[in-house]
This record gives structure tokens, sequence and C-alpha cells, in this order.
């Protein structure tokens, strides 16, 4: 098996302009032969690329991965085993297991060159921050096939790209920041990193809510701490900074939390809650915000008004998707529904006016502690995590390809940047590839036909978040 290895190396002034600068530089946009007029992110939950995607032909998969010898572990090698995507079949009642920043780390069992070995899989615990029982083999596994059968349909007619590493060496909550920042940094020496300790997840937390740093020296402060900040920030800009003044539209489509329609998703998953200038129309550090900022009328509620959208003919240029849990994905849900979530908006944009003019991008927001075989290149101190699945379904992305070309979140940012000739963040989308290698403009364009919808997924009961969070040993991530 070939084991993909990279190594980045950032000057000391671009690391630095990584850190707050959201200062447009125009950049030149694509010049395709028939633009893409429509950036669709639909971004599901925890689970590696080999997860999801082990043994698909011509990809960087494996079904074996190495173990530290135990009791459980005898020979030094695991054998994969199948997991299904609910695994209890009860809604928000799931079995999870650690994927935190301490998990990566023990996953990860760095060597003395800096490498991950990626023999530490054996050792984490179950629940979200590995507050349970040691997994010991369980994530060694890959979804059942019967599962994940429309993800691999997607990527066998569009193209899946098995180099896309998660940005940071966290989970959820980090990656809904950096797929609209590309950055988590507070400043030169401080980043953020795993979760807050309340929920919701930003700046409508109650007061004393705090979130986990990481030090650069890699030193991660958790709360409850003196010092750490109220998940409320203003230290990095989103892509709003750079769609707006240049009158690109653009919707966040997510569930609420609270009233008709509302799901835990929308405590956790709204990024944008996060952001002050977004969710306060005035905001007095550290956690005093008042009213809505201009920019929160972009929240689109539920998730499903994406339907409404694609068929009233009012499909924003730009737009994040975010599941409701039942159709996240997430270990966690107790439920299946993703892969019927996912077929059901493909299908919509793909039997639009849409279509000829639409990128989605299928992206897993972390690894969920799952096994990957590819080491992540360490780049600084909160870079790179564990590898995700990518697939990109488009007219004009090359078909049935696998790309191999190594991505982060911010490869997905600078295509947008590109794609709209906006400026750039200076975070990630600059030191980043460019997801733009994946189309082919020039080729005639993929005829779309319909993924058969999977069944619709019957998730016994309804879990409150109370109940979630205490089954998961804190807020599954």
């Amino acid at each position: 098996m070939h084991r993909f290895h990279a190594i980045l190396i950032f000057t000391a002034a671009a690391a630095l302009a990584a850190c707050n600068s959201s200062n447009a530089v125009p950049q030149s946009p694509l010049t395709p032969a028939k633009p893409i007029q429509h950036v669709v992110i639909m971004m599901q939950e925890n689970r590696s690329f080999n997860n999801i995607f082990a043994g698909f032909p011509g990809a960087e998969t494996a079904m074996s991965g190495p173990c530290e010898k135990a009791r459980w572990c005898k020979t030094g090698t695991a054998t994969l085993t199948p997991v299904t995507l609910e695994t209890t079949d009860r809604l928000g009642l799931g079995t999870d297991i650690d994927h935190s920043h301490n998990g990566f780390k023990i996953e990860c069992d760095l060597n003395a060159s800096g490498i991950c070995q990626n023999d530490g899989f054996d050792k984490i615990r179950f629940g979200e921050s590995g507050t349970g029982e040691v997994a010991k083999l369980y994530a060694y596994a890959y979804v059942e096939r019967s599962e994940t059968k429309a993800y691999w349909d997607f990527a066998k007619q569009y193209a899946l790209a098995d180099q896309m590493f998660f940005t940071q060496t966290a989970a959820s909550f980090i990656a809904h920041q950096i797929i609209l920042s590309g950055t988590v940094a507070l400043n030169s020496h401080e980043s953020l990193t795993d979760q807050p300790d309340g929920m919701p997840w930003g700046c409508d937390a109650s007061p004393g809510t705090q979130a986990d740093i990481l030090l650069s020296n890699g030193k991660e402060i958790q709360a409850p701490h003196k010092g750490l900040p109220f998940p409320c920030f203003t230290e990095y800009g989103t892509m709003a900074d750079l769609l707006d003044p240049a009158n690109v539209s653009w919707k966040y489509y997510v569930d609420p939390e609270h009233g008709k329609g509302s799901d835990f998703s929308g405590s956790v998953w709204n990024g944008y809650d996060a952001i002050a200038k977004v969710r306060c129309k005035t905001f007095t550090p550290p956690m005093d915000c008042d009213g809505f900022g201009s920019d929160w009328s972009h929240m689109s509620f539920p998730n499903t008004s994406v339907f409404r959208d694609v068929k009233g003919g009012t499909l924003p240029a730009v737009s994040w998707v975010i599941p409701s849990l039942a159709d996240s994905d997430h270990p966690a849900s107790g439920c299946s529904g993703g892969p019927r979530w996912v077929s059901s908006v493909v299908n919509a944009i793909g039997q639009s006016k849409y279509w000829d003019s639409t990128a989605i991008v299928l992206l897993w927001d972390d690894w969920g502690g799952w096994y990957d075989p590819a080491p992540p290149a360490q780049t600084n101190y909160t870079s790179l995590g564990f590898r995700v699945g990518m697939v990109v379904i488009s007219p004009w992305a090359r078909p049935n390809t696998v790309v191999h070309t190594q991505y982060e979140f911010g490869s997905i940012l600078k295509f947008i940047e590109q794609n709209f000739g906006l400026g750039s963040l200076h975070t990630t989308d600059a030191t980043s590839t460019s997801i733009g290698d994946i189309f082919n403009f020039s080729q005639k364009p993929t005829k779309f036909v319909p993924e058969p919808l999977p069944h619709k997924a019957t998730c016994g009961g309804a879990a409150s978040n109370s109940e979630i969070i205490d089954h998961d040993g804190g807020v599954p991530e």
C-alpha cells in the first residue's frame, strides 16, 4: 500500500498573515468555457475517508491497519470490520468514539521524525471526548457498502478526492468555522480547538461559556479555565467578508436552534452563530451580543428550504447545506438518513435548471475517530488532521476520476474565491491548493442521472439534547 507523505513549508510571514487578516487581495478568476455559477457545500459528519470509501477502486485505502500490540491486538495488525451508519438505530443515542484533539494525538502517534504512525486507533475510548471505556479495535471499521451505495455512485460518476485532509486536529465545532474562514487562529500563538463547554456553540451561548484553545507549544487549555474566550469571535474573517462586497449571493441552510423545525444540529453546526459580526448587531466583548447582524438574514431555516429555493429559482451563488442530526452520518446520531438526504438534494439540483452551472461539494467535516491509513503531514501546531471524504458532483467534474491532489478545507474556499473573482481571506485559502483541478471545462458536460433514493431511515425514538449529551459523555461534535 502506497502511503502519501507531504511536507508544506510556511514562511514566518505567511504563517502570521494566516492568523487574522481578511483584507481582499485580487485574484485571477477561473475562466471556464461555461462558468460555475453556483457552489453548494454539503457538509456531513464524522467519517474518515477510509470509513466511507475503503476498497474504492483507484483510491488509497486499506482493509487493515497497524495497532500497538495489546490483548486485543496480538499481531500488531487489525482487520477492518463493517459497521452501520446507525449503530444503535436509536435517534441521538448512537455509538460514538473519541475524535477530540487528544484523540487525534493518540491515533496519530507521532514518531521521532514528526510523522504520524497511525497505529494508535486501538487506544482511544468511547464517547465524543474519550470518557468511556477503551474502544479497542472498534475504530478499525468501514461502513457497510449497502448503506454507502449512494456515496459510491456519486464518486464513480463524478470526481472523488482521496487526499482531502481536515485542516485541523479537532472536531465539528472547529470544522464548521474553518469551512467559513479557513482558520480558527485567535492570534499568532493561540487557536481554537475541540468545542465550547456548553450549548449552543456560538454567540447565543449562556454567559460564562468558554471555548478550548490550543497553544503553539502544543499545550491545550480546556474549559473551565480563567481567560478562555466566549464562543463569539471577532478575531478572523469569513467568506461573508468577501462575498458581500462583491455582491455574490449566499445562504447557510441549517435547522433552527429553537421553535418550529428545530433540531440538535441548529445548536451546534451553525458555524455563523459563532461569528460576532454576523450573529450580533452589536457585540461588546467578552460576551454581550445584542440583536442580529445584517448577514443573519442569510441563514435559511430549516435546512429543507434549499428545496424551495431550487424549485423557485432562487438558489444563491454560494451555499452551505447542513444536515439534521438524523441525516448527518454522525455515529452518535443513531440514524442512517444521510445518504437519502444527500441524494435528495443532489437530485433536486440535478433535475433543475441549475445543473449545468453548479458544483456540489460533498464533504465530511472530520474523521470521527475512525481509522485511516494516510498519515497527515504535521505542518504546524494545529494541522493537518486525518483525511475525510470529498466528492465533487458537477457536469464539469472529471467523470469517474479519483483525484490525488492534496487538499484541505481552504482548498474549497480558494476555488470559490477564484471562481467568483473574490479576494483572499489570507488564511489556509491562500496556502492551500484549489480544488480547481477537479474540473475540466473543456469536456462534454456530464448528463445528470438521478440517484435512486435509499430507503427512508426509521430511527427509533427521539432523545432530548440532555439525553444525547449524557449518553455521549458530552456534546456530539
